[in-house]
């Protein structure tokens, strides 16, 4: 499977477990010219930025490690242009990652890292 084929499945495998617990899906694939956050969500009062890394192995080091300090600022420039638009008030911010592992196209292992920064 093709990597960015891959990234939308595993996507939509954290769409499906953030839905199951009651997260409300805001924005998926937010983009901007400072870049993109993949999913946006709301957890009761709290507007949830979450980056989601999806890998078919631990070759190239776990997902929450791709989120270095530089793909955290983009994520912190692209969120804050998100704020400019979004109407509604919110309390809190956080944000999140997902890893994914997906073995053969289906999803194997799924581990929700919340304010992993």
């Amino acid at each position: 499977m093709e990597r960015k084929k891959r990234g939308d499945v595993g996507e939509k495998y954290a769409v499906d477990y953030l839905k199951a617990n009651n997260y409300e899906i805001v924005k998926v694939n937010y983009r901007t010219r400072y870049g993109e956050i993949d999913i946006i969500a709301k957890e009761n009062n709290t507007l949830v930025f979450i980056e989601v890394k999806t890998r078919t192995s631990d070759v190239f080091g776990r997902g929450i490690e791709a989120v270095d300090i530089k793909k955290q600022r983009k994520i912190r420039s692209v969120s804050l242009s998100f704020l400019n638009e979004y109407d509604e008030f919110v309390c809190n911010l956080r944000f999140d990652v997902i890893e994914i592992k997906m073995a053969n196209g289906a999803l194997e292992e799924l581990t929700h890292i919340k304010n992993a920064f």
